[in-house]
């Protein structure tokens, strides 16, 4: 079963030419720009109804502000998907669960200051996993805007993926991190789609395919 990862689109989704063929589609967040405009979310989901897979699954992330304000509202415009927020779904088999949360950065959602209060969500993760989504990095792992700069990653996110050891792990939100690497016996991704400029460009821009 061939899953199809992506995250970060900013509402530039209808600018993708082509997606890659596959089973199940996955969005990591931040599929909003301003994410206060319900246009947003009726044009992501009808750019989700277009896409030929059998599945879809969808996280939301910081710029997906609808989703923590009027989660009602947001959730029943998304009818295309199947929507994770602290929770999980087994698809034909393969297990997913997926977190919207992110360390404090300015003013968006779904937001924990550093430390601590992070294990709130990340002690939830289950066992077992195939697939975990998140929005945000573990810390270290492709969560630099640009090679050399600081880490931007959540130290107790680390902590918990290697407690937990999922097959893959699936996040966006630094875009200039976007690529693939394994480490510790499990492979992680960073989907997001456009760079840090918020162009879909190398090394961004490159949609992620995994084999189950």
């Amino acid at each position: 079963m061939r899953f199809v990862l992506i995250s970060d689109t900013h509402g530039l989704h209808d600018k993708i030419e082509e997606m890659p063929e596959g089973d199940v589609l996955v969005h990591a967040g931040d599929f909003m720009n301003s994410g206060t405009d319900l246009r947003e979310i009726i044009s992501f989901n009808r750019w989700l109804g277009q896409q030929s897979f059998k599945h879809r699954v969808v996280c939301a992330g910081n710029h997906d502000k609808y989703f923590q304000s009027d989660p009602g509202t947001a959730k029943g415009l998304l009818t295309n998907a199947d929507y994770l927020e602290n929770s999980e779904i087994t698809i034909e088999g393969v297990r997913l669960w997926g977190s919207p949360y992110t360390p404090e950065f300015l003013n968006w959602a779904f937001m924990y200051p550093r430390g601590t209060a992070a294990t709130r969500y990340w002690n939830s993760i289950p066992e077992h996993l195939d697939v975990l989504i998140t929005h945000g990095p573990p810390l270290g792992v492709l969560d630099q805007i640009a090679p050399h700069e600081a880490h931007l990653g959540c130290a107790e996110l680390l902590d918990a993926v290697r407690s937990k050891k999922p097959k893959v792990h699936l996040f966006g939100h630094i875009h200039g991190g976007a690529g693939e690497l394994e480490r510790e016996g499990m492979h992680f991704v960073n989907a997001a789609y456009l760079n840090e400029r918020y162009e879909p460009k190398h090394p961004a821009g490159q949609i992620r395919i995994i084999d189950f």
